[in-house]
């Protein structure tokens, strides 16, 4: 059975890329998007994934961004994998074998066929708003689904058994206040999920 694939997002500093990496992630999410209080400048982004260690991979989170800005953060970072609405692939350029993670939330029509691996959301990031579990669940039966939305430590060992989800992703529900990462909560957030 493949191991659960888990995702930190909304990481700031290197010492919350630490905490992620020594809890067990798969992955961190750098976000580069204005109106998030975990918005990173290209700059920090750039000294930040000098700190992410070998084997857990950068994920490059947008939320509708124009050209130049990814076209900016794939230069900062040269992340291993690009994560932003699916409806924004459709006109963006991304270099040829870069790897996508396209989010598809709640409510919102699904492309079919689905990719090969997608995100699925509640219908605002990063807002700690629960995800349709049900929902969830008839699509991981179809791709590699990371569930996101409203996971925090307490809840994701039944999200896991719920979705049966390929990975999960948080990055409110292990804050202890917006935008500000609590290590013992990323522990206890990965131990869950790795539990369940």
């Amino acid at each position: 059975m493949q191991p659960l694939w888990i995702k930190i997002c909304g990481l700031r500093t290197a010492s919350d890329v630490e905490a992620a990496a020594r809890a067990g992630a798969d992955a961190v999410g750098f976000v580069f998007h204005a109106g998030s209080p975990r918005n990173l400048a290209l700059a920090a982004a750039r000294e930040l994934q000098d700190a992410v260690p070998a084997g857990v991979e950068r994920v490059a989170v947008f939320l509708h961004p124009s050209q130049a800005l990814v076209d900016a953060a794939l230069e900062a970072i040269a992340p291993d994998w690009v994560q932003t609405d699916a409806a924004d692939l459709d006109t963006l350029r991304l270099p040829s074998g870069q790897r996508f993670l396209p989010v598809l939330r709640d409510g919102a029509v699904t492309h079919a066929p689905q990719p090969a691996r997608c995100l699925f959301e509640s219908a605002r990031s990063g807002a700690g708003e629960q995800a349709d579990w049900s929902a969830a669940a008839s699509l991981a039966g179809t791709t590699q689904l990371v569930l996101a939305g409203g996971l925090h430590p307490a809840n994701v060992a039944q999200a896991v058994h719920e979705v049966r989800p390929f990975g999960v992703d948080v990055s409110s529900g292990v804050e202890s206040s917006r935008g500000v990462k609590d290590p013992a909560r990323i522990r206890d957030f990965v131990s869950a999920a790795r539990s369940a």
